[in-house]
């Protein structure tokens, strides 16, 4: 494979200097997961921007959850078709193997894919309208969600209204999942809703019963 290149220098260097504190200060407990598998409690679904560590956000050990990115934390509707489905794989093996209590979408500021959403809303996007844009095609998820930030002047607030309505969208996302609707009908799991601000720190949860956002 030609185009395989040796790691660069730096995370080789990181890499050294994690076995030789953090992992060899806990061997027993990365003993410990590698022996007896992972028991997650919650499943954290957030968008692939380098900015949002869900485990510094949270204080989470490794092994506590149970994490998949994509480009703006979207959830696809149901689609059983036979097709390639990494993020609605991910969901089926968290509820229905590792039986995780909680599943949590996580949003953001600033998010890229939410804005190119937008744009494509807007007809200024002809490079994310192409048909061969795998962006595009995955940020058309969000799409039917636009009508009710459309007549929102502030872009900024629009855009920040957009990214907590791509959490929403993900939520009535997941409830087409049998498995989830099921385990969630059940109460042996729950589904919850997150936005965080990058740059202030803050983090709001999506109240349901009020259709908005509060600060945890």
């Amino acid at each position: 494979m030609d185009s395989a290149r040796p790691l660069p220098t730096y995370l080789v260097k990181r890499y050294h200097g994690w076995k030789a504190t953090t992992y060899d200060e806990n061997q027993g407990w990365y003993r410990r997961l590698a022996n007896e598998g992972q028991r997650p409690r919650a499943m954290v679904i957030s968008c692939c921007d380098s900015r949002v560590h869900v485990t510094s956000i949270f204080g989470a050990d490794q092994g506590e959850f149970f994490i998949h990115r994509n480009i703006a934390n979207l959830v696809p509707p149901y689609l059983p078709d036979g097709d390639h489905h990494g993020t609605s794989a991910a969901v089926e093996y968290a509820v229905t193997a590792l039986k995780v209590s909680h599943l949590i979408v996580l949003g953001h500021s600033q998010c890229g894919g939410v804005q190119g959403c937008i744009d494509m809303c807007k007809g200024s996007a002809p490079q994310l309208e192409a048909k061969e844009s795998f962006v595009g095609r995955w940020m058309e998820i969000l799409k039917p969600k636009f009508p009710e930030v459309a007549d929102i002047e502030d872009m900024q607030v629009q855009a920040r209204h957009f990214e907590k309505l791509a959490v929403v969208a993900s939520l009535e996302n997941l409830m087409t999942f049998p498995f989830v609707a099921s385990a969630v009908e059940e109460g042996s799991l729950s589904l919850h809703g997150l936005w965080t601000d990058i740059g202030e720190g803050g983090l709001e949860c999506f109240d349901p019963k009020g259709n908005s956002f509060f600060p945890v």
